[in-house]
């Protein structure tokens, strides 16, 4: 498979989904670039602007095995990797895998269940293996979590840890449509009480698993110069300079960056990273990964616009 047939693939699969969703073209894209990186996507946003149908339709796109788990309170970390249990007609224990077994797992609503539950995922997202009853057990290389959350609500909600922020290679914000995307989103959805079942769109599957695995190594041979990888570092190091920023990316996020870099190019028919490419990528990637200082709190500043104002600052190779 060559940068072509990649950037091919990626349209065939932008068709699919919107066969089922209207608009939503940067969240797409940002949830193609994450799976070629072999990357995870965090996305944030208010109710009912179709996160969790994106994702479904995305699945349903690819091909690949799906799973979900709606993020409860009472969620325990077994609920989602599994665990072994004894089984009295055998006298022994069977290994019941949870629903983070799969290629692509929704973690809807990530944030409604407590810090222990969420540190489930820790590993997996990590290392695309889990581990219990002293046992690993790999979740394979094409292991991909999109996860949602709700900004508006402030009761009953757990802020991800820092850590577990940083396994995300990109969060984005989705935003309310368009006059125009409404009108359609309207038309399509609003006639009748069967618009969530998903398997009315006809949505075909464009890849599979080993499909994936060549992409991928594809997106790694990509053309990374000494001068890209300077500015991405500059970049990153820039984060912790900064007074406007308390708490600036780790070197993760560098590494990260460059592999989202390569996705972005590969999808573009590049076969080597331009500078554009990590600019386009650099607020999703970090925005994340940083922490305001009390100062810039304050001073009501976002940190979309700190991160952007280093983009500028840093002075990219020609």
């Amino acid at each position: 498979m060559n940068v072509d047939d990649v950037k091919a693939l990626a349209t065939r699969i932008r068709e699919e989904v919107a066969k089922a969703i209207t608009g939503q073209h940067d969240t797409v894209d940002l949830m193609l670039i994450a799976l070629f990186a072999g990357g995870h996507i965090l996305l944030e946003g208010p109710p009912g602007t179709a996160k969790t149908m994106t994702a479904r339709c995305f699945a349903q796109a690819l091909g690949v095995a799906y799973g979900r788990i709606q993020f409860t309170p009472d969620l325990m970390p077994g609920d989602i990797v599994g665990s072994n249990i004894y089984n009295f007609q055998t006298g022994q224990f069977t290994l019941t895998r949870g629903p983070i077994f799969c290629d692509l797992l929704l973690a809807d609503e990530i944030n409604r269940t407590p810090p222990k539950t969420q540190a489930a995922l820790l590993e997996a997202m990590q290392e695309h293996a889990v581990t219990f009853d002293g046992t690993t057990h790999s979740l394979g290389r094409n292991f991909m979590v999109v996860a949602t959350q709700n900004p508006i609500e402030h009761q009953g909600v757990y802020p991800l840890p820092e850590a577990q922020l940083d396994r995300f290679l990109f969060k984005h914000r989705v935003s309310y449509p368009g006059p125009e995307e409404e009108r359609a989103i309207i038309i399509h959805h609003g006639g009748g009480s069967a618009s969530h079942d998903i398997g009315q769109y006809g949505i075909k599957a464009q890849a599979d698993r080993k499909t994936l695995e060549k992409a991928l190594e594809t997106v790694g041979s990509v053309t990374l110069v000494d001068d890209v990888v300077g500015y991405i570092a500059a970049l990153v190091r820039a984060t912790r300079d900064t007074a406007d920023l308390e708490v600036g990316a780790s070197p993760r996020a560098g590494a990260m960056l460059a592999r989202a870099a390569r996705a972005r190019a590969t999808l573009d028919g590049r076969a080597y990273v331009i500078p554009d490419d990590v600019k386009a990528l650099a607020v999703p990637a970090l925005r994340h990964r940083v922490i305001l200082s009390p100062a810039a709190q304050i001073d009501g500043r976002l940190v979309e616009q700190i991160v952007s104002d280093l983009v500028d600052q840093t002075e990219a190779p020609r």
